[in-house]
């Protein structure tokens, strides 16, 4: 895992409290069209530079970056599991294999 990185968060114009993080300068059309289809146009929150350390609000730095190291994003939904995000999860389950 990188030590630190510098990452862009957007917020979901479906779908209300779901952010995805990305690297900063992330390409849109190269995350999987799944992610792209249900998410909805990004609306960009911030960039940060991110470490390991760093608390965020549902979160850890830690988490984020090795989610971004090995699928290039972290998507952070609403704590309640409605069934959209469980039909989101199986989706995107559905396209990486």
């Amino acid at each position: 895992m990188t030590e630190r990185e510098f990452v862009s968060v957007f917020r979901s114009s479906k779908k209300g409290d779901t952010y995805l993080f990305v690297r900063r300068g992330q390409k849109w059309d190269d995350l999987p069209e799944a992610l792209r289809g249900i998410f909805g146009s990004p609306i960009h929150s911030m960039d940060l530079l991110l470490t390991p350390d760093k608390k965020l609000a549902r979160t850890t730095g830690k988490e984020v970056l090795a989610a971004i190291e090995e699928k290039d994003f972290f998507l952070q939904m609403p704590e309640e599991q409605d069934t959209y995000i469980v039909d989101f999860k199986r989706k995107i389950e559905q396209h990486r294999k």
